[in-house]
């Protein structure tokens, strides 16, 4: 499964990502809460439906804050440019296993990457 932050989001409704859109068709994207509270606070063409395709995407377990908190001193994650709607992306992901975050922000790659829970588009492959 793969969590696409609000990064990938944004560029998807905006120019239509062909990776995404894949993804989305094999059932193989999962919304968090927060990213549909990000989306909803900006404009939207066809606000109300397109809001309702997102709350219909399988959830990821959405993590406590005592959860995010404990992951942030066990992963040594401050002072790393990671906000706390990051934060939270990441414990989700950890506590929903066979996720992995796609994100466009750096910091939070890194992050990922160093939790071993980043995803990674695939090469094109040739010949």
């Amino acid at each position: 499964m793969i969590l696409a932050d609000s990064s990938i989001w944004i560029d998807h409704l905006r120019a239509g990502l062909r990776e995404m859109e894949r993804r989305l068709n094999l059932g193989l994207i999962v919304m968090h809460p927060f990213i549909v509270a990000e989306i909803a606070l900006g404009s939207l063409r066809n606000r109300k439906n397109r809001l309702a395709e997102l709350d219909a995407l399988r959830e990821v377990r959405v993590a406590q804050l005592d959860e995010v908190r404990n992951m942030i001193e066990a992963h040594s994650l401050f002072a790393k440019g990671i906000g706390l709607t990051g934060a939270h992306l990441l414990a989700s992901c950890l506590l929903t296993p066979g996720t992995r975050l796609w994100t466009r922000d750096a910091n939070l790659e890194k992050a990922a990457r160093a939790l071993g829970i980043v995803f990674e588009l695939s090469p094109p492959r040739h010949g």
